[in-house]
């Protein structure tokens, strides 16, 4: 069984501000729909613009397909289908967040990127229990920043999921 008490935020914040002796998390935010989300912005690799993707046969509709990045072949999730937040569209806005996570390279199909911003302690609330679209287990907590609130995703956890397992294999078919 796996022991749910550990906190990601502790976790996170330790290792980058031991030294400031207050947890901060650094997040790149981004929007999905009418939702903002965050991800730790150590995991982010770079930000580009949206191109065509090679499709992969038989991949799960999430899996968009890969794209040779600087010669390394990144496979390209789009979230908002992951998350079952209706239907895609492509434009100039759309962005693909390069991840790096445990070494693999991912990119990352999200709406838009906003900004980046850092959250004390204070600001991240737990993420409640209910049956959302986006399991609670991936979720850090809930970042609040005035009026906003940010999703915020543990990405590690997300990116590394059975389901995610297909990922990779994708990549290397």
């Amino acid at each position: 069984m796996l022991n749910k008490a550990k906190d990601p935020l502790k976790q996170a914040a330790s290792a980058s501000s031991a030294a400031a002796g207050t947890a901060r998390l650094e997040v790149v935010t981004f929007k999905l729909g009418e939702e903002e989300y965050g991800i730790d912005i150590q995991k982010v690799q770079e930000l580009r613009g949206y191109d065509a993707v090679t499709r992969i046969a038989n991949a799960p509709d999430y899996i968009k397909g890969v794209v040779n990045l600087r010669g390394i072949i990144v496979p390209i999730i789009d979230m908002r289908i992951k998350f079952k937040l209706g239907d895609p569209t492509y434009d100039q806005f759309t962005v693909v967040i390069v991840l790096n996570i445990g070494g693999r390279v991912v990119g990352m199909v999200v709406d838009s990127v906003s900004d980046v911003i850092t959250l004390t302690a204070e600001q991240i609330k737990p993420a409640p229990e209910m049956g959302s679209v986006l399991d609670a287990d991936y979720l850090i907590g809930l970042g609040t920043l005035d009026e906003r609130m940010l999703i915020l995703v543990d990405i590690d956890r997300l990116m590394s999921s059975d389901e995610m397992g297909l990922v990779e294999a994708a990549a290397t078919a």
